[in-house]
């Protein structure tokens, strides 16, 4: 049977979702869990890629079994089993050519500011000190739709045959006392997020005009683009899939 497992991880100790061979990762910790409470080897695959020090307020995987147990008490379980900075909030079973990965719709992402010191959340959100044009960075944000090749966004010497993503959402807004950019695409390349907001930043720090991410994206070189934001403060937040992936009982 394939199973999807929805979850969430902070992920600070971590680096990145994808196992690595000298260091430890949330796909590692998750398929250990996996592998001892089910007596069987389990290799997870998921939705996405998250860089070391990102997380995940949902991520989704997919895993194949052949022993047989009830969903919520395989929950139960893993949640008593893993460390208390990998979260299980559902299990459930999909249809034998589901793929977490290839199936995904769209993935979101968001990127915290503060613009005050926060004693309480500095290993979570990055602090900007300078004061910041809101105005000219959500102007920036609006240009994002009219591009598909993000390429001067994009990690170098990257494995990927295309830059191309569609972006379905880009804006900023402030939710209390913080500054946040929510993105929205079919796809990410790797790094993306965190460069666009460098680079925005650097627009509302009028070090950079607005219309300058017109040549900075048509140029396809990560050089022209701002410097790559922390990963402490980027989190995957949604994750969204076709109905017709869930196994009709």
């Amino acid at each position: 049977m394939r199973y999807f497992i929805e979850l969430s991880y902070n992920g600070s100790a971590y680096h990145g979702w994808q196992i690595q061979p000298t260091a430890i990762s949330v796909q590692e910790v998750l398929e250990k869990a996996l592998s001892t409470l089910l007596k069987e080897t389990v290799s997870i695959i998921g939705a996405g890629r998250t860089d070391t020090g990102v997380h995940a307020s949902q991520m989704f995987a997919h895993f194949e079994s052949d022993t047989k147990f009830e969903e919520s008490q395989l929950v139960y379980k893993l949640n008593a089993f893993l460390p208390k900075d990998i979260a299980i909030h559902d299990i459930f079973r999909v249809n034998p050519n589901a793929h977490a990965r290839f199936d995904a719709l769209s993935r979101e992402y968001l990127y915290r500011i503060t613009l005050e010191k926060n004693v309480f959340t500095f290993d979570n959100t990055l602090y900007v000190k300078q004061d910041l044009d809101i105005d000219r960075m959500q102007e920036a944000s609006k240009i994002l739709f009219q591009y598909k090749d993000f390429q001067c966004f994009s990690k170098t010497n990257t494995d990927v045959k295309t830059y191309y993503c569609d972006i379905m959402k880009a804006d900023w807004f402030f939710k209390e006392n913080e500054l946040h950019f929510r993105v929205k695409a079919d796809r990410f390349l790797r790094n993306m997020v965190r460069a666009m907001v460098g680079t925005m930043i650097n627009i509302g720090l009028n070090k950079l005009e607005v219309q300058d991410l017109h040549t900075i994206i048509a140029s396809k070189d990560r050089s022209k683009a701002g410097y790559s934001v922390p990963a402490h403060a980027l989190y995957l937040v949604k994750v969204e899939y076709p109905e017709s992936i869930k196994l009709n009982d």
